[in-house]
């Protein structure tokens, strides 16, 4: 109950990033510095026009903001400020972007966009190359730009997003292992 109430307590204090997930599809605290906490990615879900004909957003956590820039698109990703609430800036979903997995067998994988499928009457397919160099798909709703380019806009969690194989895994454990002794 003690290590529960201390993560919220960060939590609130806004330093730690809760919605990561590790490569094994567990959930994941993940601790942040100070200037990180004042702003937060959001994924785009959809545009539309309210009423009187105003342009909004509607964001992956449900904020709706109204009059975004109009080179934004749904699955887009935005960096907003939470103090204001404004659009600081925004990363296409396009090839050569660093994204995030937030579903499926992927789950807090890691990679470069590589390309995406369009499956009419099914679901669209993204490919995305990791650091080391391992491909692999998954379906676009569970994919999230976190980056232009290479460099990420938050902090990374510990592994970075790769997955090892089995024999990986064993390797480096017994490496750590040995290096205690």
């Amino acid at each position: 109950n003690l290590m529960w109430s201390r993560i919220f307590k960060q939590w609130y204090q806004r330093r730690v990033r809760g919605m990561l997930f590790d490569v094994k599809g567990r959930f994941l605290i993940h601790r942040i510095k100070k200037d990180e906490a004042s702003y937060k990615l959001c994924g785009v879900k959809s545009l539309s026009t309210a009423a009187k004909g105003i342009p909004v957003l509607v964001t992956h956590d449900g904020r709706t903001i109204r009059y975004p820039d109009p080179l934004i698109k749904v699955h887009d990703t935005i960096k907003l400020d939470i103090e204001s609430g404004k659009i600081l800036d925004h990363i296409k979903f396009e090839p050569g972007n660093l994204a995030y997995i937030t579903g499926g067998q992927n789950c807090g994988r890691i990679g470069i966009i590589t390309h995406k499928e369009k499956h009419p009457g099914s679901f669209d397919i993204v490919h995305v190359k990791d650091s080391v160099g391992h491909t692999f798909a998954t379906r676009l709703s569970n994919v999230f730009p976190i980056g232009k380019g290479k460099p990420a806009w938050i902090s990374l969690p510990r592994g970075k997003g790769i997955r090892l194989s089995i024999a990986e895994e064993r390797d480096r454990k017994l490496a750590a292992k040995a290096k205690e002794m």
